[in-house]
């Protein structure tokens, strides 16, 4: 399975619906984050990591997994870039390509050194919106098709058949 790492707050800034969350509401901007992330995930079949910087506050570093996504706090004194060459480490094998989304240009230089794709944020988002759009087209097409499929008899004539298939006509 295909991994792809994402740096929370460096998307988080350059998304610019985002972005202009984060300057309202930073936690509502993570969990839309996580919420596209979460539909990118289901779409694509990734596993989806999301990690925060928590650079500047104690304690450990924890976890969550809202929607299979999991979404990673850092550890006092640890750095998102940090956390995330540690987890291409961990996770890169011959059968698993990881990728890493960040516009961070000197982190996007390590991961590749590391062996990992990286993906800036501005073609992460296009992905997404062209994901977004797909789903869109195959629900529209599903209904157009079950409204077809029923379009072919009016009321009137459902109701009759209705009724000999029941035997009380």
């Amino acid at each position: 399975m295909d991994v792809l790492l994402v740096d929370g707050y460096n998307i988080i800034g350059d998304w610019d619906e985002l972005k202009r969350l984060k300057d309202l509401d930073l936690e509502q901007a993570r969990k839309l984050l996580i919420d596209r992330l979460a539909e990118y995930q289901a779409y694509r079949g990734y596993r989806v990591i999301i990690v925060f910087d928590a650079y500047g506050v104690k304690g450990l570093e924890s976890k969550e997994t809202p929607f299979q996504v999991e979404v990673i706090y850092t550890k006092e004194k640890e750095t998102a870039d940090q956390c995330i060459e540690r987890l291409v480490k961990q996770l890169k094998n011959v059968k698993t390509k990881v990728y890493v989304a960040t516009s961070d240009y000197t982190e996007q230089r390590t991961i590749f050194q590391q062996g990992a794709y990286r993906k800036s944020a501005r073609e992460l988002e296009i992905e997404y919106k062209q994901i977004k759009k797909e789903i869109n087209d195959e629900v529209k097409a599903f209904e157009l098709k079950k409204k077809s499929r029923n379009s072919l008899f009016n009321d009137e004539i459902m109701e009759k058949l209705e009724k000999m298939r029941r035997g009380r006509y």
